[in-house]
């Protein structure tokens, strides 16, 4: 009998430009197994199709839509489909930065975890690594997924932390600096002498909007005076810090309803 010819599609893999993720990695398989083997990273998957079994530490595993797996480094496992139809997936891989060894047990023993509120996440920081210029969302995005991982995996009891608000001015004077150089959350934070989660969350109860939220509507406010002033949309880019017209684009109609062209054309008199 003839073996199956192992069958690959949409595979695309990157590696942006944001502090603790060394891989991105989209593919559908329909007939493709993998066989045993580790990573050295942290391998936060999804599957948008179909589903994924695996063998981690000799148990059996399935990776069902609704679920956010989480699989150790070094840690040897396999996967192949569990369905017909094989599986599409969205892989990040996270360095230690991000999750720390103190988690890896607790992976091993509960790795595949149904969660709305960190499903959604994932799904959000996917979207947002795939868009140039969007590394500040991309950042505060990975920072709750992170924190939701650890709250997960070993509970701790809750606080009820008091808000910040002198923390979220800050931030917010440091963000209104760099509207047009940026600002990494994680330079950010080390300025600040606070963690990365505890700014996304002091900023968002202070002003009611993600820094990164923040950032893009002052890069777009700004963007609307130059072209009321004759510049043209690539220049009102450069000078706004957006990383290239398309970029502006994405963003200025979400927030104003058309494209940059169309309110410059639309403002002559």
């Amino acid at each position: 009998m003839a073996a199956r010819q192992s069958v690959a599609q949409e595979v695309t893999a990157w590696r942006p430009r944001v502090p603790g993720v060394t891989e991105v990695f989209h593919a559908r398989f329909t007939e493709y197994a993998y066989p045993m083997h580790v990573h050295d990273a942290w391998t936060l998957l999804i599957v948008d199709a179909g589903a994924v079994r695996y063998d981690l530490e000799r148990h059996q595993h399935g990776t069902p839509a609704d679920t956010v797996t989480l699989l150790p480094p070094h840690v040897p496992h396999n996967g192949s489909p569990a369905t017909a139809d094989g599986f599409r997936k969205r892989v990040v891989y996270l360095d230690q930065s991000v999750l720390g060894p103190d988690l890896i047990g607790p992976a091993v023993d509960g790795p595949d975890l149904r969660d709305p509120l960190l499903r959604q996440r994932v799904g959000l920081l996917h979207a947002a690594l795939a868009r140039p210029g969007d590394e500040l969302e991309a950042e505060s995005r990975l920072t709750l997924i992170g924190e939701r991982l650890q709250d997960l995996l070993r509970p701790r009891p809750t606080t009820g932390r008091p808000p910040d608000p002198a923390l979220a001015r800050s931030l917010r004077e440091l963000l209104d600096e760099r509207i047009a150089d940026g600002l990494a959350l994680e330079e950010a934070a080390r300025l600040l002498h606070a963690h990365p989660a505890h700014l996304v969350r002091a900023f968002s109860g202070a002003y009611g909007i993600a820094p990164h939220q923040y950032l893009m509507s002052r890069r777009v406010g700004r963007a609307r005076r130059l072209l009321l002033d004759g510049l043209p949309p690539g220049e009102t880019a450069t000078a706004t810090g957006f990383c290239d017209q398309a970029h502006l684009t994405r963003h200025f109609k979400r927030l104003v309803g058309v494209t940059p062209g169309r309110y410059r054309s639309g403002s002559a008199r």
